[in-house]
């Protein structure tokens, strides 16, 4: 993944984003990404993402009982690539 390193930020752009990266519990390079995301129009995939979410939910399939959990399948996983 690309790195992006922002010289001279001005001090209320970066109080900016550090009080929101505060208030939604996230990293400033987190954060930085969130606001650049909205301020590109990028954030569509986001809402996306939730719509496809909701869509499910409301279609009302559900997994069985007996099938694994999410944390149980990437342990199987992990344990396969260290083989």
């Amino acid at each position: 993944m690309p790195t992006l390193q922002i010289r001279d930020l001005p001090d209320d752009v970066y109080q900016g984003i550090a009080d929101a990266a505060r208030a939604e519990h996230r990293s400033l390079s987190q954060q930085a990404v969130v606001e650049l995301r909205r301020a590109l129009g990028l954030a569509g995939a986001t809402r996306r993402r939730k719509g496809v979410i909701a869509h499910l939910a409301a279609s009302g399939r559900r997994l069985p009982a007996e099938a694994p959990t999410p944390e149980v399948l990437l342990r199987e996983d992990r344990e396969q690539e260290g083989r």
